[in-house]
């Protein structure tokens, strides 16, 4: 039986108890997928078996019940399929050995197909088609957080360099992002045509920007992405860390899903009025946190959320290796057992 509660709710419609799944949910903390990491001394060999691929996807949905599978990938799968030299190092994230300066750089990356350059994603996808019985979330990295590797050479704690090129370099600039975005909708499609019947855009480090700024040098591109993705029957989601002061402007994009993370509270997301379904926000930390603990600050959330059409709990970023499972399968039945709709007032909030 097919269970499409996620679906609902990011369309807005009607659910019988509030969605929840985790970014990163496949990942460090289970003892399963380290034993499978341990066996690829390379990420980028181990997503390249579509079998385990498969099977590490499906861990979560069978260990903690969530109401949507995400593809065991990364962002950087569809560059390094295109001939771009980064590595995935432990502890780090991707580093890139030769990183852009000019949009001439471009020319060392070959234009992506996916049905011949990632035959092996497109695999996994119909491998977990076929196996799931909760919807499939493919995933993308958004041009700018993509740039921004390939331009500081990997992670930042500042993003001056590529705000610096953006900056200075527009026309290089709008080149960089218009490659970019073209990648992202033909990776997506193929994703969405293997038989994912949703797909997040993971711009992760946008929120480095302004409002100013995303509207001049980023919004467009973003708008052009998801009205390319509208030609599908897949739902759409847009994450960002740290961007609470952009969900306005990504709330006139034609996206299906906004995320938020534990920066920016369930009372002002409320006050904002957004037209989307809205996916978040607790802390990861809390998920060191005593049960009790971990239980309150949860049900604060779904005391204000959990009576809005279209709310998917998730977390405000990625798990990571330190999270107990069992406390993580806790919590998902803590949210699937509880009152939807709770019937409370919010007009002093």
């Amino acid at each position: 039986m097919f269970h499409d509660t996620f679906l609902k709710a990011c369309r807005q419609e009607p659910v019988s108890r509030i969605p929840v799944w985790y970014m990163r949910q496949a990942g460090r903390y289970q003892a399963e997928y380290r034993v499978i990491r341990a066996q690829h001394h390379n990420f980028f060999d181990l997503c390249r078996d579509p079998e385990l691929c498969a099977r590490v996807t499906r861990l979560p949905v069978e260990h903690l019940g969530v109401d949507a599978a995400i593809l065991f990938s990364d962002i950087m799968t569809p560059l390094k399929a295109r001939g771009l030299d980064v590595e995935l190092v432990e502890g780090t994230g991707p580093v890139i050995r030769h990183p852009f300066r000019r949009a001439h750089d471009l020319s060392s990356l070959r234009t992506l197909d996916p049905d011949r350059d990632l035959q092996y994603v497109i695999e996994t996808v119909k491998l977990l088609h076929s196996q799931l019985s909760v919807p499939l979330i493919g995933f993308a990295g958004a041009p700018f957080t993509l740039a921004s590797y390939m331009i500081e050479g990997g992670p930042s704690k500042n993003y001056h360099l590529t705000k610096g090129f953006m900056y200075t370099h527009p026309d290089d600039w709008q080149a960089l992002m218009e490659d970019l975005a073209a990648m992202t909708v033909s990776y997506l499609k193929a994703q969405i045509a293997a038989g994912a019947q949703a797909v997040q855009v993971f711009d992760s480090w946008v929120g480095a920007l302004g409002a100013e700024d995303y509207r001049t040098f980023i919004a467009p591109v973003m708008r052009n992405i998801f009205t390319a993705l509208r030609q599908t029957d897949a739902v759409t989601l847009y994450f960002a860390a740290g961007a609470g002061h952009l969900l306005k402007e990504w709330d006139k994009l034609p996206v299906d899903v906004l995320s938020f993370d534990w920066r920016t509270s369930p009372q002002f997301i409320r006050g904002m009025h957004l037209s989307k379904a809205v996916q978040g926000n607790l802390d990861p930390s809390m998920l060191l946190a005593p049960f009790p603990l971990l239980k309150e600050r949860t049900r604060q959330i779904l005391d204000v959320m959990g009576c809005r059409p279209g709310f998917i709990f998730n977390l405000g970023h990625g798990l990571f290796p330190e999270v107990d499972e069992q406390q993580l399968k806790r919590l998902t039945d803590f949210i699937h057992q509880y009152p939807i709709y709770k019937e409370r007032s919010y007009e002093d909030e």
